[in-house]
């Protein structure tokens, strides 16, 4: 049978990411207790082709069907020949933290969909996968997101803050996660707030590809062309979403009105629009930490549009930099957390607090599905 997996002690887990911006997956490893990061191991990254894409697309907002059939597929088979490549180079993984592709989230109705099926990743690697990372946070009165502030914590830690610092996530939705490092622990009142901030990428990414045919505004090209168009962002920032108090998530369609604001805008005006939506989104959300962190980290592919970075640098009181200033991986942060969270999963350790999903109380979600090959 499978090894086990030892009770204390550092574990070399590996974490998987698909994220909303439907890019590819991300795959890293980290050695941790669950509790202190001790380093980090090699990643790899296994892009999506513009099929495979075309297929996930389809599935977003279903909850059932032949689409979201097609997408589980998807999910598994590129999940399985990126970590079967990660496996050759790092044979001493013990461990897989497995998110899977989130294709619907509305906690407060049908809840929310992870898809791809971590049993079978499990055989098919041969080392057991944690999977199935939300759906108890959502069941005990949870949003189910965001789930890296508990990795986030960590991550303060091991670069030595000793202030308020901001880890913020530009994917296809924003995230933020306040941390305070004087705690001892991520689910202390007050380590810690997490929720997303409003669209991110996501927007900017459909328009393009809807009149463009590109996958992304690389480096704000075509933003940095255009004109911020103020009455559309007007109406952005008039949504209730932004006056909700904390914890709270969204899901990747959410705002996707925010389309019809920009239809009757050239390329450049739109796309700035869109980027400048996603700033105020960030600005509106600072609001709600306790205090101004002394510094904002920016994770995600937005970090790597110039425009996006200059409009939050202008807009607000601290510095935000790309998380690579701190000797982190932008890129891999993600992957890196669930790795990190399948540890806390299989030693017993909460995944998310109150102040982090809303949930009832502190949580460990998370499926532990073992491989039966020897």
């Amino acid at each position: 049978m499978a090894r086990a997996i030892s009770k204390t002690g550092v574990i070399r887990a590996a974490g998987t990411m698909s994220g909303t911006s439907l890019d590819g997956v991300d795959v890293a490893i980290v050695e941790t207790d669950g509790q202190q990061i001790f380093g980090f191991g090699p990643s790899h990254y296994r892009g999506y082709t513009d099929a495979e894409r075309a297929v996930l697309l389809a599935a977003l907002g279903k909850w059932s069907g032949p689409e979201v059939d097609a997408a589980t597929s998807v999910v598994d088979e590129a999940h399985q020949q990126v970590l079967q490549q990660l496996l050759q180079d790092a044979p001493e993984v013990e461990l897989v933290g497995f998110h899977g592709q989130t294709l619907a989230h509305a906690p407060r109705l049908q809840g929310t969909l992870q898809v791809g099926d971590g049993a079978g990743l499990a055989e098919a690697i041969s080392r057991p996968v944690v999977w199935d990372f939300r759906s108890d946070d959502v069941a005990m009165g949870g949003e189910g997101a965001p789930l890296a502030p508990f990795f986030h914590f960590a991550c303060a830690k091991y670069i030595g803050a000793e202030a308020p610092v901001a880890f913020l996530n530009l994917g296809g939705v924003g995230n933020i996660t306040y941390v305070d490092p004087r705690y001892d622990r991520p689910e202390n009142p007050g380590a810690l707030l997490a929720f997303d901030t409003g669209p991110a990428n996501a927007p900017v990414n459909d328009l393009m590809q809807a009149r463009l045919g590109l996958a992304m505004d690389k480096g704000g090209a075509v933003a940095r062309a255009g004109t911020v168009e103020t009455g559309a962002l007007e109406l952005f920032l008039a949504e209730p979403y932004f006056t909700r108090m904390p914890p709270k998530s969204l899901d990747r369609n959410d705002f996707s009105e925010m389309i019809d604001l920009v239809r009757e805008l050239s390329d450049a005006d739109a796309a700035a629009t869109l980027t400048g939506m996603c700033a105020a989104a960030v600005v509106q959300g600072v609001e709600h930490c306790p205090q101004m962190p002394q510094k904002i980290l920016v994770t995600g592919g937005g970090r790597l549009n110039p425009v996006l970075m200059e409009m939050l640098q202008v807009a607000l009181d601290c510095p935000v930099v790309p998380i690579e200033e701190v000797g982190l991986d932008g890129d891999m942060l993600e992957a890196q957390a669930f790795a990190h969270l399948a540890v806390r999963v299989v030693r017993g350790l909460p995944t998310s607090a109150p102040a982090t999903t809303g949930v009832s109380a502190c949580v460990g979600g998370g499926v532990l599905s073992v491989s039966t090959k020897t």
